[in-house]
């Protein structure tokens, strides 16, 4: 398993701050063995007031900014776009963090917890989307990027299954 140093970075500070938060996407998928490449860090934040207020000083103090603003504003993240729904695509120094309000209409951090999986990292436990309901989500995005991912991830999941 290798993670690139910007979201190994990326992933303390959010432990570090007390943030809680599920990693999904690509990085889900590394993290639980599967040979794949990603270029982000998408994570599901938990949508208390709290814990946004944690995560926004962090973004903050990190000066992270919207990422794909195309008249390059950078423009910060805002309490009510974290309490909100949808996505932020950010950059927060040299890592590209989305930050999902939801990965669909009908799981946010509350709905995904039981599809999650603590692997170890730095010492900790970092949670993640498991590999079933990452691939779920995957195929329900359809996007060609995540067709293209679905057999690396079945293959991953199947062989973390024990021999019959």
């Amino acid at each position: 398993m290798r993670i690139d140093d910007p979201s190994e970075r990326a992933l303390v500070d959010l432990l570090d701050a007390g943030v809680e938060f599920i990693v999904v996407g690509g990085l889900a998928a590394v993290l639980q063995g599967a040979p794949v490449v990603t270029f982000d860090l998408d994570i599901v934040h938990r949508q208390t007031l709290e814990n946004v207020d944690r995560l926004l000083a962090l973004l903050l103090q990190q000066g992270a900014y919207h990422r794909l603003d195309l008249a390059n504003r950078r423009l910060p993240p805002t309490r009510d776009a974290l309490l909100g729904r949808g996505h932020l695509n950010l950059a927060m120094g040299d890592t590209k963090l989305d930050v999902l309000c939801e990965i669909d209409p009908h799981a946010a951090y509350d709905d995904l917890i039981d599809d999650t999986e603590i692997v170890p990292f730095k010492g900790r436990g970092l949670r993640v989307l498991d590999l079933q309901r990452l691939i779920q989500a995957k195929a329900a995005a359809g996007r060609p990027k995540d067709r293209m991912a679905l057999p690396v991830l079945i293959a991953a999941l199947e062989a973390r299954k024990p021999p019959r």
